[in-house]
């Protein structure tokens, strides 16, 4: 195996629970209601090919009219979420920016005819501090959050992700945090499970397929799927599967691999690998 291909990442889709659920005595359900997804969270690093040297991540709670991205050496957390325990609101995660990465995005995206901007005041908002905790809980790997067009039209996010697929050859790991399920309404209730498996069964098989004209396809007309609107009420937060399924097909890989099913809150829940 080259060098070259030693240093090149994959790019995820991976969900990043309720909130602070993690960190938390869970009382909205059966207490094992996460376990399952944040022990799959805490062994995501070591099935990466090497260390990455940065990370990239699409959280599904920011969105701007233009992509944005956070260029601050030490960006702040954003508790961006409420009615959750007062310990949550003081969760640690002092991981680094990397200012010269976040002006690489910025070209990149604008390069590929997509407006971009560098934020260097904003932080990094639950949907990356909650899982990264898990995922490098020593918050040494440097990351870099992208926002999401607040059009949310699958098309310039799918651009995004094929205009960033070259950072993953430098060993940049690119992740799209949201949740393949994501009715506030429906969790917990009977019908999120049948709801829930046959858009799963639906993503599945859009991602999984090896015709990138196809793929792109599927994910652009996405509100066909079955139970569509039943599961994403609002899109947000399967929007950085988008970015993530983007960078692949650059480089000649297109299929995607389902890495994780959980079922929390009677909701299967899945993420994907490119």
């Amino acid at each position: 195996m080259t060098q070259s291909n030693l240093r090149t990442q994959p790019s995820l889709f991976i969900p990043h629970g309720g909130g602070p659920c993690f960190f938390m005595d869970w009382t909205m359900g059966p207490p094992d209601t996460w376990d399952a997804m944040a022990a799959w969270l805490r062994g995501l690093a070591a099935t990466l090919p090497q260390r990455p040297r940065a990370a990239v991540v699409i959280s599904a709670h920011w969105e701007e009219a233009a992509f944005a991205v956070t260029s601050g050496a030490n960006p702040p957390l954003i508790y961006d979420y409420c009615g959750f325990p007062e310990h949550t609101y003081h969760l640690a995660y002092p991981a680094p920016g990397m200012p010269e990465l976040a002006g690489k995005i910025v070209e990149l995206l604008s390069g590929a005819g997509l407006p971009a901007r560098a934020d260097a005041q904003r932080g990094f908002d639950h949907g990356v501090f909650v899982p990264f905790k898990l995922i490098f809980p020593e918050a040494d790997i440097p990351i870099v959050q992208l926002s999401l067009h607040n059009s949310l039209d699958p098309r310039p996010h799918l651009e995004a992700g094929r205009a960033l697929a070259a950072l993953r050859r430098d060993n940049v790991l690119i992740v799209g945090s949201g949740m393949s399920y994501h009715n506030m309404r429906g969790f917990g209730r009977p019908q999120a499970r049948p709801d829930s498996d046959s858009f799963d069964a639906w993503l599945s098989a859009a991602l999984l397929q090896d015709d990138v004209k196809d793929r792109d396809r599927a994910l652009i007309n996405w509100e066909a799927a079955p139970l569509a609107r039943a599961v994403h009420p609002r899109e947000e937060h399967l929007i950085p599967l988008m970015v993530a399924a983007g960078t692949s097909g650059a480089d000649g890989g297109v299929r995607g691999e389902k890495i994780f099913t959980g079922h929390p809150m009677n909701a299967t829940v899945s993420a994907f690998r490119f």
